[in-house]
């Protein structure tokens, strides 16, 4: 659960009045810009969302007369929302502070214009409040796409990513990564935050790779677009010889694309992982190879019957 409190310090928020309503609780991600009931119109009021007031709603509310300030004003702190945050700037109208400290309920200041305080403010708040999963891998920003490396215990994942760190690419999450979905289709993942930046190689012990490499080795965390499951190779079993189908995995209401990697002595697994990451970067820029090598196969057969 996030409070106001943590939301204030975090996103370093100046609270102008309402301090008694710093422990109240936020329980919505998404945000909310009261211009309608400024107008009038309460029948659609989001009041368990962050009310977010810029320039245009002050400029609007300077136009309405005294007695409509008044009854607004306090029909919008009577719903009780968890807060008040007004864009860099937007005044804050004295009748706002008033009810604030009236009704216990947070005024805060931003340093942010409106539109970058609303996406920035919905950015935190989805990665505090949506729901989260943590799941045994590694993830890594390999040439800027998200790979999510799974697989038992002892196949090598830290070493992967530690040659693939070692090459330039960036670690997000080692051993654990707490996954969230930040709307449909993106899936993001992160570090726990004891183990952020951190490393763990068999025989070496625990690394800060941001120490070993550089602040560019690391990244806070990363949209997750492929997953890589590596697995001993087990000659009872076939592999994707082609890549034609593109195998997805679920995660919350997200497909991710999926791929597995078996692993055998003298296969460069980061390699694999790397060419991996660089063919879905293809697929999603509309380049499939396989489906390319398929129809040049299919022309020349034409072709020679």
């Amino acid at each position: 659960m996030l409070t106001v409190k943590q939301l204030v310090r975090d996103f370093k928020l100046q609270v102008i009045s309402g301090h008694e309503g710093l422990e109240r609780d936020i329980e919505k991600p998404q945000v909310s810009r009261p211009g309608l009931e400024l107008a009038g119109l309460f029948e659609f009021y989001e009041y368990s969302r962050i009310q977010v007031i810029g320039s245009k709603e002050v400029h609007f509310y300077g136009w309405l007369q005294d007695e409509e300030r008044v009854i607004r004003t306090r029909m919008l702190f009577d719903r009780k929302p968890p807060m008040f945050v007004f864009s860099k700037n937007a005044e804050i109208p004295e009748e706002f502070i008033k009810n604030s400290n009236e009704l216990g309920i947070v005024v805060c200041k931003s340093s942010k214009k409106t539109s970058a305080l609303i996406s920035s403010l919905y950015l935190f708040l989805s990665s505090k409040l949506e729901e989260r999963k943590s799941l045994h891998g590694t993830l890594l920003d390999v040439s800027g796409i998200g790979v999510l490396i799974r697989g038992k215990s002892g196949l090598g994942k830290s070493e992967v990513a530690l040659e693939l760190v070692r090459r330039g690419h960036q670690l997000v999450a080692d051993d654990r990564v707490d996954i969230y979905q930040r709307e449909y289709g993106v899936i993001v993942g992160e570090a726990p935050k004891l183990l952020k930046k951190y490393l763990e190689i068999r025989g070496i012990g625990i690394v800060n790779v941001v120490k070993l490499f550089g602040v560019k080795a690391y990244k806070e965390d990363k949209k997750i677009m492929l997953v890589i499951d590596l697995e001993l190779w087990d000659q009872e079993l076939t592999y994707d010889r082609l890549g034609i189908e593109d195998e997805k995995i679920k995660f919350f209401d997200t497909e991710v694309s999926y791929v597995r990697i078996p692993v055998s002595e003298g296969r460069n697994v980061a390699s694999l992982v790397e060419v991996a990451a660089m063919n879905a970067r293809l697929k999603f820029l509309g380049t499939n190879s396989a489906l390319e090598f398929t129809q040049e196969l299919d022309e020349l057969l034409k072709n020679k019957k």
